[in-house]
């Protein structure tokens, strides 16, 4: 068996506040320094990115792709994020999804049938699409039915599937009778699996993690973790049934934020410096006690309202497991006591990529005398402490990311 490891939702620099160096190759290049092996194109459905794909990518094994130029073992699938705006049952329902094509072709015929529908894919690399979910999904299987369609950050409050703020209560007020199409959500940088599990609905449903990168910085913050028989093995059909069966053989774990660290973890108010947990915010009845106005509900608070579980300790067995990580530049800035992009961070991490290996190996596979060796004995010790969970975080709260310290003062 040959493990690999999955980001599969991230953006190109065609949408809206992502870096300009996210094209192919820089992707590529960053996805090796990380431990990334397999990720999405990102926001297949822009003209220009679209082309760039074709230019730079050839098909490798069966819906899986490959730089032409030969410089880099990293593989792309794929996949774009869409916008679906649009009121439905009687709501406006704001959504974000992640959608998957098995072909350079069959991406084509999509966006042919996007843009006679009127629909300006030029304007983002993350478009609006003035549809609701389910009829984005009916498009999709009629262009081809292995499309697939996955609910992204499905807690987030202002874009998520049960986000408080447009979502849905449940997969089937949402999809219908086409409900058994959706096999898959990402749970976002705010929830783990954990909370997830709190809810018998998702029972069935695959949990998968993915970075959702605005710059090569951030690619693979989450990420999941596969096993294939052969490279020969590693198709477009192959991910999607591991996906589809929930295949734990196939599938061995997630690769996690602390969720307090996702910037809509705890609920709160930004502008008033002010974040609470569920039980806090019903004691205000909702609303703010510096502004007074209604608190944004975060994903904490939503898995709590839509949870029908209480004790989930027997399930444990029969789910996809995690492993709860801190980036490594994150762990560095926190025993540098500095900030993360500061030149100091920076030179440890190139060379304990130099020294060591990639960041997912260093961050969960290293061992810690090898680790110590080639930087120092308070690096060693803030990864262990990171592995054990042995940290402290500020929850993130209305689009505030959370605080790790890994050695809090």
């Amino acid at each position: 068996m040959i493990k690999k490891i999955l980001d599969l939702h991230i953006h190109s620099k065609y949408s809206r506040a992502c870096s300009k160096y996210l094209e192919l190759p820089t992707i590529a290049k960053a996805c090796e320094e990380r431990g990334i092996d397999i990720v999405s194109t990102g926001d297949f459905t822009h003209p220009e990115w679209f082309a760039h794909i074709k230019e730079h990518l050839e098909e490798d094994t069966k819906g899986i792709y490959k730089l032409k130029s030969g410089e880099s073992k990293t593989r792309f699938v794929l996949g774009t994020e869409v916008a679906s705006i649009k009121k439905h049952k009687e709501k406006t329902r704001r959504v974000h999804l992640c959608l998957f094509a098995p072909s350079i072709e069959v991406v084509e015929k999509f966006n042919t049938r996007l843009n006679k529908m009127g629909f300006n894919l030029r304007s983002d690399g993350r478009p609006i699409l003035g549809l609701p979910s389910k009829n984005i999904l009916e498009i999709m299987l009629d262009v081809d039915s292995n499309m697939v369609m996955i609910p992204a950050h499905a807690w987030t409050p202002w874009f998520g599937i049960f986000g408080s703020k447009g979502g849905y209560d449940s997969l089937e007020e949402a999809f219908d009778e086409l409900a058994p199409h959706i096999f898959a959500i990402e749970t976002g940088l705010s929830s783990d699996p954990a909370m997830n599990w709190k809810l018998s609905a998702l029972d069935n449903i695959t949990l998968i993690s993915n970075s959702d990168a605005h710059s090569p910085q951030k690619l693979g913050r989450e990420a999941n973790v596969f096993a294939f028989e052969s490279e020969e093995e590693i198709t477009y059909d192959e991910i999607m049934r591991i996906l589809r069966e929930g295949d734990k053989k196939k599938f061995l774990y997630t690769i996690e934020f602390y969720p307090e660290e996702g910037k809509y973890h705890a609920d709160g108010h930004r502008d008033c410096n002010f974040y609470c947990n569920p039980k806090e915010t019903k004691k205000l009845k909702g609303r703010c006690p510096k502004c007074k106005k209604p608190l944004i509900i975060g994903v904490e608070n939503r898995v709590y309202e839509l949870a029908d579980k209480k004790d989930t300790s027997k399930d444990h067995a029969h789910k996809i497991s995690y492993k709860s990580i801190v980036p490594l530049p994150e762990i560095l800035a926190s025993v540098f006591d500095c900030g993360v992009n500061t030149k100091k961070v920076g030179n440890m991490y190139q060379i304990m990529i130099e020294n060591i290996g990639n960041e997912f190996y260093i961050l969960i596979e290293a061992s810690l005398e090898t680790i110590e060796k080639h930087t120092t004995k308070q690096i060693s010790k803030a990864i262990d402490r990171m592995r054990k969970g042995d940290i402290y975080v500020r929850p993130g709260y209305d689009g505030e990311f959370g605080i790790v310290k890994i050695f809090k003062k």
